[in-house]
């Protein structure tokens, strides 16, 4: 006999929330919510049957909950020693963690990423920036998240002046990438959304010369830094704009489908821009997708996002017994 079991929903960011609350609630699904940041964790005793879906972002320590970090990883070790099923696992976090990472993913699977060079301590920026010689360039934290500490590098000397300020603190692991910026005939990027391995829609995201690209309602905030792609438009908007595409690239959605799946990635957005020759460049995964209401509700989806990862801990929640 099945009984009623709980989703147990592991963040630490109490805003992204909101959304998944009124489609869990909406849907009925019972749920708890497991806040992690500073907590004790009693590893001798079993954790309760259920379905355990991490939320946990790499811009963690942008709201000053840097310890989630390391609860997080204990969190799910000891869920996965019990057999637990848990959604977005130890392996995802290491993903979710690491653009270095993400990078080696993808390529290794034949995605197309940006030329790339790491430099291992902030020692190391300037001689990777001139072994990468590619201006514009970018430079990204290996921990990021919302585009923070991601500068634009016009020119050496303008590095120099950046290092000498002092500008780059915003490394957890104090490693870097130092990447090529991609030149677009578009004035957008794309975000592929996909929820238990199933592709759900395609985000295009606007964004007027800034790396803040995160959808969640929450995150549309004064923009002032610069944008992945080459200069974008100015659409009369100096917020960044959401819209979903009626007409994704379902071969491209496909190959990402099958790079999830053998990655153990059930929640996800996947973040690219085209180049001037059309070609996919992939910069970014996300394992803690955040959708935009407003793009949705403009678009002809059935359900929005957060509907989606409602229904789907319901279904998994459906397959199992106590």
């Amino acid at each position: 006999m099945k009984n009623k079991l709980k989703s147990y929903i592991i963040h630490e960011n109490e805003e992204w929330l909101i959304p998944l609350r009124k489609a869990l609630e909406k849907f009925d699904v019972q749920y708890e919510e497991w806040l992690l940041d500073e907590m004790t964790i009693n590893i001798d005793q079993a954790p309760p049957n259920g379905i355990f879906f991490s939320r946990m972002s790499a811009s963690n320590y942008t709201r000053n909950h840097l310890h989630s970090n390391q609860s997080s990883n204990i969190i799910l070790t000891w869920l996965e020693n019990h057999n637990r099923r848990v959604i977005n696992g130890t392996n995802v976090l290491k993903i979710e963690f690491s653009k270095v990472l993400q990078q080696l993913l993808l390529k290794q699977s034949g995605f197309k990423t940006p030329k790339t060079i790491v430099a291992v301590g902030k020692n190391k920026i300037k001689e990777a920036a001139s072994n990468l010689n590619v201006y514009p360039m970018i430079i990204k934290p290996n921990q990021g998240g919302k585009g923070f500490g991601v500068k634009l590098i016009n020119t050496m000397n303008e590095l120099d002046k950046l290092l000498e300020d002092k500008l780059f603190n915003s490394s957890k692991d104090d490693t870097w990438l130092l990447q090529e910026k991609i030149t677009t005939n578009e004035e957008f990027i794309t975000r592929m959304e996909f929820i238990g391995g199933n592709f759900i829609y395609s985000l295009k995201v606007f964004s007027k010369n800034s790396f803040e690209l995160c959808p969640a309602d929450a995150c549309e905030v004064d923009l002032d830094q610069f944008c992945p792609v080459d200069e974008i438009n100015d659409i009369n908007n100096s917020q960044p704009s959401f819209f979903i595409d009626d007409d994704p690239d379902k071969g491209l959605a496909e190959q990402l489908t099958i790079f999830l799946k053998k990655h153990r990635i059930e929640v996800a957005g996947v973040e690219f821009i085209r180049n001037k020759d059309g070609v996919p460049i992939f910069y970014d995964i996300n394992t803690n997708t955040n959708y935009n209401l407003n793009a949705e509700k403009q678009s002809k989806i059935n359900k929005n996002g957060m509907e989606e990862i409602a229904l789907f801990l319901k279904s998994e929640m459906n397959k199992i017994s106590i």
